[in-house]
């Protein structure tokens, strides 16, 4: 079986993506926009499939079963050693490197699963739906502080937001996510997305970024 891999900007290597981890709600906007309100006792966590995960630039098919497919612009980070109920220390020296990341959700499923109290996989564990940009390693990229954040689908801007916007830090994320796994090299954390999630249409081109950070872009194929 083929190992999905994100390179590593302004190098030969790359990360080989063991788990992907995703925080929801990270961002006060977002939850308001999707009608809920951030946790601010714990961040919370869904997954993706690897199988699922593509890298930027891929022209992918639109996914069937979805009449209200969302993009989600958002950063995320890779863990480069094993740590267990980290210390802030810790979490900080095991964050590898940081990336664009692009978590596209049929939303309409989403919504079911919200409706009947029932998992969101449908929704959120896509085909193509995890797509990662080349990382940058930590010690280049620095802190996520007030970086901007955006994306635009045909040129037109969707989402525009600043990092400082996050309510959980990636180290406070380390922190919280390893008391309750075992973290290794290769496990990657989507941090959540910033208001301003909407529909995309089969045919466009959704573009992003986030500064000191390698673009990112997806093209969904025509249906025709």
């Amino acid at each position: 079986m083929t190992t999905f891999s994100v390179p590593v900007t302004g190098t030969d290597a790359a990360i080989p993506v063991s788990r992907i981890f995703c925080v929801g709600r990270n961002y006060a906007a977002h939850a308001a926009e999707m009608g809920g309100e951030v946790d601010r006792e714990a961040p919370w966590y869904f997954t993706k499939s690897v199988a699922h995960a593509i890298l930027s630039g891929a022209k992918v098919p639109f996914p069937s079963g979805t009449k209200n497919y969302h993009h989600e612009m958002e950063l995320a980070f890779a863990i480069g050693a094993s740590v267990f109920e980290a210390t802030e220390a810790e979490a900080q020296a095991a964050i590898f490197a940081y990336g664009c990341a692009l978590d596209m959700t049929r939303r309409d499923r989403q919504q079911d699963g919200k409706d009947h109290r029932r998992p969101w996989s449908l929704g959120k564990d896509v085909e193509n739906s995890a797509v990662f940009a080349a990382m940058t390693p930590a010690a280049n990229f620095g802190t996520p502080t007030d970086q901007r954040i955006h994306l635009e689908v045909e040129g037109q801007s969707r989402q525009d937001a600043s990092l400082a916007e996050m309510i959980w830090s990636p180290v406070e994320i380390v922190r919280h996510l390893s008391r309750y796994y075992m973290l290794h090299a290769g496990d990657v954390i989507m941090t959540g997305t910033p208001a301003g999630v909407g529909a995309v249409l089969p045919g466009q081109t959704i573009t992003g970024g986030i500064e000191g950070l390698d673009p990112i872009s997806l093209i969904l194929e025509n249906d025709g």
